[in-house]
């Protein structure tokens, strides 16, 4: 398991972009959706799930009808001297029945208004057509078996696989489509023991973070009785050889201890199979800070058990425990230093990846025997113009993925980090690495781009060549589109990049309506993937850009560190800079500019909301932080703090108070149109954040534009995981923003080679 750059740990804060295909698991994998009122089933036919009133017809204002008004409270505080005013706390209580009363109502007249948009069907309709298609990843060995995830054209949800050999017969190991009637349970996190006998998987109510693990027989497909983990948010199976057991991470189910300390609670234990599990070992203690959260990680043979110390996205701290050392004590292998560590072990040869020293990388080779820091080898230097953004041994070797200007280049490496060759990829776009089995020469990868689907590939790690594996099939013709990388400057000097999707014909008159999505956080990289629902947006003769802000890893730790904490401004600051550069060089105006984001994207576009409102014509916020006083407070918050800073710190508290977009909310000031998109599930950020924020719009908005709420019942952080969850979603989303820009709206009946 262990750091890793490019994959997104259940603990970050993100939301999917919708493709209906897209994947994404635990930290260190590597490898990494029907709902209420006006949202159609994905054929565009199904009948809603309540009835809808009818309303007017939809102006360009939304005063025609207002939305529920919220209850202000007379709430002031004084922090480090500071007054601090709170009118919608008690819209912090979902308990209560006036919040659950006002939030129903306010998702109430959302859908109505949506429900009327003139684009909305026929966009639903494209999107399904779009989304319910099939691919395949690529197969995984385990033991004698091979495993492999299938999305089929006619499922809401991708079944898991297995066959004996690589001519065995398919048969079913998971198919989540089964787990409840309604698709409220979703399946997480399938890992397989070593040897293809077991697999431990994990399942969640409405798509939250909250899960239960369980353990299956692969041959029989039985579920074990007793082997069911409960408290298992954070677990993640690392099984021991013989599958007779495996270490976890595990929360205690303890209503007594407040939702927002649970994450320093958590613990590692080792389960072995067939024993209940509060009988399980404990391994490694909890930090009983719920910033500092732990994962293990064991290698292959057995031998070596890893546990790290996570220090937010900043810093880890690992130490290792040799297990063939009978009285063996965990001993510090990457401890005390102010970087981020991930361990690779192979054949008692630990390779270590980090950025001590090397803000864009280095990889360093110990023997397990003697891990002193004086001992270890560095075998791949810092590259200066790239980011070492991802490590795998197949074959024998290391595959090395690079982040080059955002862009993906994977390069193959002997075990002692002298070059090979570089994997010729189909061009600028994004790869997540070699996937394969350590000594197996047969190995695979994906690739996509904004403009291109998602494919894998097979190759020899030895001889190289490369072959399709898999490639989709999907109603779209991309030629008359092309993707564009620029670079422009932030207030501070700051170069930043940007990639612009679009017509290869477009004129820059301004004309354009352009999305502006952003995330700028948490290491995490935007980089070019494909999404099916980019090229409905197109074909409406809108355009997209996509800025890699500061607080993001595309260049590097220093990149990152540059937009978190006391530093967060600059990410807002990059972000008004890329709109303003689309608005300077006529690609677009701000009448004709929405913006995007989701969770800490979330945050991003309500701070550039608030802080320029005049700037942007509409907004759309997912899931996101909004009060940053007390989002500590609530949910997974606390475990950010690294991230974000702490209102009770001084220093930290003035920078969060300055920038925090619930407490920059001005009265009397015209604000963009907003849909605000929350899910009722959501135990990651509280959903708190999009109430408080949406009340406190709507009360100082004097502006025409309509300031929506949108619930999504029965879904999580990332929304709920069934195809037409996300169809629905992304409808309203686009039909919304597309109606605000009043850009070239058109039928989604599509002349071949684009309209």
């Amino acid at each position: 398991m262990g750091f890793n750059k490019r994959s997104i740990s259940t603990l970050v804060l993100s939301i999917p972009l919708f493709w209906g295909g897209c994947c994404h698991a635990p930290a260190g994998a590597k490898e990494r959706c029907n709902n209420a009122a006006s949202s159609r089933e994905a054929s565009g036919k199904a009948p809603a799930e309540k009835p809808t009133p009818p309303l007017a017809p939809v102006a360009d204002s939304a005063k025609a009808q207002e939305p529920p008004q919220a209850r202000r409270l007379k709430l002031v505080e004084t922090i480090f001297d500071q007054v601090v005013s709170d009118p919608y706390r008690w819209l912090e209580d979902m308990s209560s029945k006036e919040t659950r009363s006002w939030t129903t109502a306010q998702d109430d007249y959302a859908r109505q208004f949506i429900a009327q948009l003139p684009l909305r069907d026929e966009i639903a309709k494209r999107l399904a057509k779009l989304s319910y298609v099939e691919w395949v990843s690529a197969p995984r060995r385990k033991g004698n078996r091979y495993f492999f995830v299938k999305q089929h054209a006619d499922r809401e949800k991708a079944i898991h696989y297995w066959r004996e050999g690589k001519a065995g017969k398919e048969k079913i190991l998971l198919d989540p489509n089964t787990l409840s009637k309604d698709g409220s349970i979703a399946l997480k996190s399938v890992v397989i023991s070593h040897d293809g006998r077991k697999a431990a998987y994990k399942l969640s109510k409405n798509a939250a973070d909250d899960s239960i693990l369980y353990v299956m027989d692969v041959a029989s497909g039985e579920t074990s009785k007793i082997d069911q983990i409960e408290g298992a948010r954070y677990a993640y199976a690392q099984w021991v050889p013989g599958a007779k057991g495996f270490y976890y991470t595990r929360l205690p189910v303890d209503p007594s201890i407040p939702k927002d300390q649970l994450p320093g609670h958590a613990a590692v234990y080792y389960h072995e199979l067939g024993t209940a599990a509060k009988t399980d070992r404990l391994i490694y203690p909890k930090t009983g800070n719920p910033s500092i959260f732990l994962s293990p990680q064991l290698s292959r043979d057995g031998t070596l058990l890893f546990v790290y110390k996570h220090y937010g996205w900043r810093r880890t701290d690992i130490y290792l425990k040799d297990l063939k050392r009978k009285k063996g004590a965990f001993r510090p292998l990457a401890v005390g230093k102010d970087a981020a560590y991930a361990a690779y072990p192979h054949k008692r040869t630990i390779y270590l990846l980090t950025n001590e020293d090397a803000p864009r990388y280095r990889l360093f080779k110990v023997k397990a025997r003697a891990i002193e820091r004086k001992r270890w080898r560095e075998i791949v230097a810092e590259d200066k113009d790239a980011v070492l953004d991802g490590l795998s041994i197949v074959g024998g070797h290391l595959a090395l993925s690079y982040l080059r200007n955002a862009n993906s280049q994977l390069v193959v490496a002997d075990l002692n980090g002298k070059t090979v060759r570089q994997v010729k990829l189909p061009g600028l776009g994004s790869t997540w690495g070699l996937s394969g089995h350590p000594d197996d020469d047969e190995a695979f990868y994906s690739f996509s781009s904004y403009i291109t689907a998602k494919s894998v590939y097979q190759t020899s790690v030895r001889s190289g060549g490369t072959k399709p594996y898999f490639t989709p099939k999907l109603d779209i013709d991309s030629s008359p589109y092309t993707v564009e990388q620029v670079f422009y400057p932030s207030p501070d000097g700051t170069r930043v990049s940007m990639f612009i999707i679009r017509r290869k014909d477009l004129i820059r008159d301004g004309s354009t309506p352009f999305m502006l999505y952003g995330y700028g956080g948490f290491n995490i990289s935007l980089t070019p993937r494909f999404r099916a629902s980019y090229f409905v947006w197109l074909e409406q003769g809108g355009a997209i850009a996509i800025p890699n802000l500061r607080g993001g890893g595309e260049y590097g730790e220093a990149w990152h560190r540059a937009g978190m904490l006391t530093r967060k401004q600059n990410v807002f600051d990059d972000f008004i800079a890329a709109a303003q550069f689309l608005i300077a060089k006529k690609y677009t105006t701000s009448k004709r500019l929405a913006i995007r984001g989701g969770s800490n994207g979330g945050l991003l576009v309500g701070a550039a909301m608030t802080q320029r409102p005049e700037l942007f014509r509409a907004v759309a916020c997912h899931v996101p932080l909004l009060d940053m006083i007390r989002y500590h407070r609530f949910g997974a918050g606390k475990t950010w703090i690294e991230e974000y800073g702490s209102a009770d710190d001084r220093e930290q508290f003035t920078a969060l108070l300055a920038y925090s977009p619930y407490h920059r909310v001005k009265e009397g000031s015209a604000y963009p149109a907003m849909l605000m998109l929350s899910a009722d599930s959501d135990d990651r950020v509280d959903p708190m954040h999009a109430r408080k924020f949406t009340a406190a719009i709507q009360h100082a908005n004097t502006g025409a534009h309509p300031i929506l709420l949108r619930v999504e019942t029965k879904a999580g952080h990332g929304g709920g995981d069934m195809i037409k969850k996300r169809v629905a979603r992304t409808a309203d989303e686009w039909s919304f923003l597309l109606h605000q820009l009043k850009g070239k709206i058109v039928s989604s009946t599509r002349a071949k080679g684009g309209q």
